[in-house]
Parts: structure tokens; C-alpha cells; sequence
């Protein structure tokens, strides 16, 4: 009888994690290569927390992209950010697709996992569409914001930059080449470049899934009802940009705004707004934000973008349904609702499983970091959910961390981009579902 492989017995979630840690250590040697850098090779700590942000979509940056790396070390980040973005196996899956091959059961198995599916049914009809959608955006946003780039910086790097800046967006990573650690303030008023990088960011962000729906859907003659899933991650994403550009706005209005036009105010708001839901552009120094603002967008950080998407955070689905809870609770209904929906409640433990594990996580990484480097809180705090929501954005102390706050934040990184819920069943040793019901007892509670 053949021997079993141990890879065998291991769980999709495990192969899936297991691919993202591969796929950091492999790109972490290679940014630490002399070919990949222009001045002094990035030490492997350095490497791998560079690696850890391309692959985990984050955008944190302990050195400047443009000025540290040179073309071979863009291209590998470019393509950790494209791998990290879709998945290692959904690339995979892609390949084999073109190949002709034959999708085994226990692929498709990963695929569901990693892209977040309830059932195998359709799967590699989604993947095809995750290939079309991904080739499209990336394609259409390189072309417009390479028109931009050209005549700044010539045609060579100027199709570079576009190419690079597409990816990034619309795999929500926010690596940018502009240099400086400037991100895209030197395009905050360009309506070309934030327009297209906010519809990148929010077309990666919104999940596949979504995307697929809503476009067969529109050419279905069948009803155009959209799944509650669907409409809850479009309700939750208006929600969340409008509400959020409307506080930058009138927080900001004669702080970080002063100096814009009307037209130009509402512009950069709304990007601020946008970019928090994982991707980690900006178009104005973050640390000079009112305190107020900072907590606003730790909040979309935390929150991050929707299942099945490019983006991390909690999610906007989870976010969704915890409200629904407490409203459940509020009004007495022994149900969690939405829509005229009833939601399951293995769904709404999980949702609330989800948002503690990533609040617990935050909070412990900011505690550790204030510990081991004494920096002040609200940069701090604001870095660990940057970090946990895999969004990039930071109030300008990346470049001051030790060596334990590289690694705690090596490690929030990972959590975010494979979610922590996922991560923690991973990893658990004993997960027998013994079917054993217990007496019922009350506590007092609130």
C-alpha cells in the first residue's frame, strides 16, 4: 500500500498558509540578494519584512522602493504583490486552466478556501473570471495612468510606473516608486491618477465573488436580484467611503485641507477615505492628521475590505453582521437580520470570533511595540492595525522600528492576509466537534 504524504492530511487552510509562508521566505532571499538592491543589500530582517508587506498586499516599507531597489528588485515585488494578491494557488489554478489541465477535488477544496467560497459548485468558472477580471482592471488602469506618468518621467519608466502603480492598486498593496516616501502627494490634485487608483482600489477590494455577480447578473435575463452578500459588501463599502469622506472633510476642512480648492478638498477626502480599506495610497502626510482623523482611519483600516477580495482587514461582511447583531439585540429578536434575511448563527459566532481575535491582536502588537521601542501610542496603534488590515499606511515611524517590532509586525501582517480566525484553526492541535450538549446555565452580563 502507498505511504501518504504528510501534505496529504493537512487541511486546506493549512496548504493555503503554507503557500503564503513559502512564497515570504523565497522573496525575502531574493530581496536580499546585491542584484536586487542599488546601494547596500537590504540585511534578511529587512528583506523579509519587505517581502511579508508585498506578499501579505500591506505597503508597509522599512526603506524606500524606488531608491533602494533596483529594476530586478521592483520586478520581484511587483510579483509577490501580484501573487499575494490573488493567491499562490489561484495563480496556480489559473496556469493549469490555460494548460488544459484537469482541476483535482482537493485543489478546488483550496481554492474555496482561499477565496472564500460557501460551496465548490462553480469554482473554476470563478477562478476563470478572477484571471478576466484581474487581467482587465490591471490592464485598463496601467494604460491610464501610464498616459499620466509618461510625460514626467518619459516612456520607459513612465509605462513602468504604470504598470507598477496599477498592480499595487488593485491588489490594495500600496508599494509606490515615486520615491521619498512621498506615496502619490505629488499627484493629490491629478484627477486622472486618483480616480483611477480609487476605482482600482475599490474593484480589488470588493471581492471577486461580487464582481462575477453583479456582471452576470447584468446580462442574465433571469431575476437581477443580487445574493445578500452582494448587496450587504456594496451597502457597507458606500457606507463606509461616504462616511468617512464626510469626516475628513469637515475634521480637515482648515487643517491638512486648507490649501486645496473646494473641488480639490472633496477630492483628497475621498481618497483618504478609500485608500484605508486596505490599499495604503496617500495624497497628504499623515502625520500632520488631527488626532480625530488618525482614529477614523485606524477604524477603516480595521475594518478593511470584503471577503474573497484582494484586500484584508476584519471585513466589511463581518463588520456588517455584527451590527445586525446588535441591533438583533437591541430590539429583542431572537434572529440576526438583514434584507428580509435570517443569518445563520455559526455565521454571526464567527463574525464576532473574527473582530475579537483581530481587536485582541491590535492591541497586543501595540503593546509590545510601545514596550520594546517606547514610541507614542496613537503612532503605534495606528501602525498594528495598518499592519492587521494589510493597508500600508503609517504616520512615519516604519523606518524607526527595532528588530521586535519588525517581527511582531512581520507577523500581524500574516495574520491579516490569511485572516486571524483562519490562522488560529489553522494552527490548532484539537479540533474534535465532540457532540456533547452541556446543562444550560445563565450569567449576568452588560
Amino acid at each position: 500500500m502507498e505511504k501518504k504524504s504528510i501534505f496529504s492530511r493537512w487541511t486546506p487552510a493549512q496548504i493555503l498558509i503554507s503557500t503564503f509562508a513559502l512564497l515570504i521566505i523565497c522573496g525575502g532571499f531574493l530581496l536580499s540578494l546585491p542584484i536586487a538592491s542599488k546601494v547596500e543589500p537590504l540585511d534578511y530582517l529587512d528583506a523579509l519584512f519587505t517581502a511579508t508587506s508585498a506578499v501579505c498586499v500591506t505597503g508597509l516599507v522599512v526603506v524606500d522602493t524606488v531608491t533602494q531597489f533596483t529594476p530586478f528588485g521592483q520586478v520581484v515585488i511587483i510579483i509577490l504583490i501580484q501573487l499575494g494578491g490573488l493567491g499562490l494557488m489561484t495563480m496556480a489554478t489559473m496556469m493549469a486552466i490555460l494548460l488544459g489541465k484537469r482541476i483535482s477535488f482537493r485543489s478546488r477544496l483550496i481554492m474555496q478556501e482561499a477565496l472564500n467560497q460557501f460551496s465548490l459548485e462553480g469554482m473554476v468558472r470563478l477562478v476563470k473570471a478572477v484571471g478576466t477580471v484581474t487581467m482587465l482592471f490591471e490592464g485598463a488602469g496601467a494604460i491610464l495612468l501610464a498616459f499620466r506618468f509618461v510625460p514626467d518621467y518619459g516612456w520607459s519608466r513612465g509605462i513602468w510606473y504604470g504598470i507598477f502603480h496599477s498592480i499595487s492598486a488593485f491588489c490594495n498593496a500600496g508599494f509606490d516608486l515615486l520615491g521619498d516616501f512621498r506615496n502619490l502627494q505629488p499627484y493629490a490634485t491629478d484627477w486622472v491618477v486618483n480616480l483611477v487608483i480609487m476605482a482600482l482600489i475599490i474593484s480589488g477590494g470588493i471581492g471577486f465573488s461580487v464582481i462575477a455577480e453583479i456582471w452576470n447578473k447584468r446580462s442574465s435575463k433571469e431575476s437581477r436580484t443580487l445574493s445578500l452578500h452582494t448587496r450587504l459588501v456594496l451597502l457597507m463599502t458606500s457606507l463606509l467611503i461616504v462616511v468617512g469622506t464626510l469626516f475628513i472633510l469637515i475634521v480637515e476642512w482648515n487643517k491638512v485641507l486648507s490649501g486645496f480648492s473646494l473641488p480639490h478638498k472633496v477630492l483628497v477626502a475621498l481618497f483618504q477615505a478609500v485608500s484605508p480599506r486596505t490599499a495604503g495610497f496617500s495624497t497628504v502626510p499623515l502625520d500632520m492628521l488631527h488626532t480625530a482623523t488618525a482614529l477614523m482611519i485606524v477604524i477603516l483600516m480595521f475594518i478593511g475590505a470584503s471577503p474573497g477580495s484582494t484586500g484584508g482587514g476584519v471585513k466589511t461582511t463581518t463588520f456588517g453582521a455584527l451590527i445586525a447583531l446588535v441591533v438583533a439585540s437591541v430590539r429583542g429578536h431572537d434572529e440576526v437580520r438583514l434584507f428580509g434575511r435570517r443569518i445563520p448563527d455559526d455565521i454571526v459566532k464567527r463574525s464576532v470570533a473574527i473582530i475579537v481575535i483581530g481587536f485582541t491582536l491590535v492591541l497586543s502588537v501595540t503593546m509590545i511595540i510601545s514596550l520594546s521601542d517606547g514610541l507614542p501610542f496613537l503612532p503605534v496603534l495606528f501602525e498594528a492595525t495598518s499592519a492587521f488590515g494589510t493597508v500600508g499606511l503609517s504616520m512615519g515611524i516604519t523606518t524607526l522600528l527595532s528588530p521586535i517590532a519588525k517581527m511582531a509586525l512581520i507577523l500581524t501582517m500574516f495574520a491579516g492576509r490569511v485572516g486571524p480566525l483562519s490562522l488560529a484553526l489553522a494552527l490548532a492541535l484539537d479540533r474534535v466537534n465532540a457532540r456533547i450538549s452541556y446543562p444550560e446555565e445563565r450569567i449576568i452580563v452588560g
